[in-house]
């Protein structure tokens, strides 16, 4: 039998040649390094494969769910938190260094919504043995309030975005869709990890709506979209609230913005003498149709001002009637649908000369054929 002249320093048994010669046991520069060599059963002895935590906390935001990972809060969108659960066991496991082959498989256990036993069994190769091992590693949720959310709760906000109209209160209608711009652009800040972006309180007031928005970056996003999507323009404004730790001043942005004074679908007459328009467009400038020839109406809107015209109604006040006859190639006769005497009206070029019944509006301006609504192109849908 081979010797190696060797003993363990623990239990006095000889070492079989070449166990110095493992990797494990060399010492620096690879010289042999005798006086650390144990033999397998007293190596064993003492061997741990896995060294687990005692227990492990995963903090989880109780408003919004966000994990907190690192120096960090992340959103993960989830309801369950096993997965969570074995991703921070796995990373606070250690495997011995002289291990090789290593392989592990996880069960966890479900206590409760705030506990998860995780059931981890590894199995490696040391020293040409095979060995295993099972660890138990409590893990508890720790349910906490994160950063974003303790700004909300508390009121936090860096601006303030102001929707107003033009010589009129905004509808229930741009409200709303004032709202669900605000609420769609956050919502897509968020799903790029933007966690600075949130939206603290929305509030109708009497001539408007006002929106508590987290940052001026924000703000000023949702001010251009609410523009860019029912038209009008907006304007900011700064003012001083406070120092930061560093003496640099913090400003608080509003952004006023201001619906066009007419909204798609209104019948205006402007003060150029050519009679009633019925408005398809207020993005950029007013746009629209002569209700007496069919042609196009544009007005620029200098300096933000919008052109003064009398207000006749709506598309939807429109009635149906019957269109009795053709004059001529500038006029018709309708029936008026309240008093239903035959009417005179101007012939438009969008008119169908061959409709039994077309739409018309009453107003203190007359009677007026509307487009139906195929032949209207209502550029703001």
């Amino acid at each position: 039998m081979s010797r190696s002249g060797e003993f363990c320093p623990r239990c006095g048994d000889e070492i079989p040649e070449g166990t110095d010669e493992r990797p494990e046991l060399a010492g620096a520069g690879g010289q042999r390094n005798s006086e650390h060599v144990l033999c397998d059963a007293c190596y064993f002895e003492e061997f741990d494969l896995v060294d687990a935590p005692d227990t492990i906390q995963v903090r989880v935001c109780s408003r919004c769910g966000a994990v907190h990972k690192g120096n960090r809060w992340v959103d993960i969108g989830a309801e369950d938190y096993t997965d969570i659960a074995v991703e921070q066991v796995s990373e606070a496991l250690g495997i011995h260094v002289d291990a090789q082959s290593v392989a592990w498989q996880v069960a966890p256990e479900q206590l409760d919504k705030n506990n998860i036993r995780m059931h981890a069994e590894f199995s490696g190769v040391i020293r040409g043995t095979p060995v295993t091992e099972e660890v138990t590693v409590p893990v508890r949720i720790s349910r906490q309030t994160c950063k974003r959310c303790g700004k909300i709760a508390g009121g936090s906000f860096a601006s303030i975005v102001q929707v107003r109209a033009d010589g009129r209160d905004p509808t229930d209608d741009e409200r709303e869709r004032a709202e669900e711009i605000a609420e769609e652009y956050i919502a897509a800040r968020e799903e790029t990890g933007d966690r600075n972006a949130f939206i603290t309180e929305t509030k109708s007031v009497d001539d408007g709506l006002d929106m508590k928005i987290s940052t001026n970056q924000m703000g000023q996003g949702i001010a251009k979209r609410i523009t860019a999507q029912l038209g009008g323009s907006y304007s900011d404004s700064r003012r001083l609230i406070s120092e930061d730790e560093d003496g640099q001043e913090l400003y608080r942005m509003t952004y006023a913005v201001r619906l066009p004074r007419y909204r798609q679908g209104e019948v205006i007459d402007p003060e150029d003498g050519d009679g009633p328009v019925l408005v398809r467009s207020v993005q950029g400038n007013l746009k629209g149709v002569r209700l007496a020839t069919g042609e196009d109406y544009e007005a620029s809107f200098e300096d933000g001002e919008t052109p003064d015209a009398r207000r006749l109604g709506f598309r939807e006040d429109a009635q149906t009637t019957t269109l009795v006859a053709v004059e001529d190639d500038n006029a018709v006769q309708v029936l008026d649908p309240e008093t239903f005497e035959s009417k005179t009206v101007p012939r438009p070029d969008y008119l169908d000369t061959d409709a039994d019944e077309v739409p018309v509006l009453k107003s203190h301006a007359g009677l007026h054929i509307l487009p139906t609504k195929g032949d209207d192109t209502e550029t703001d849908e």
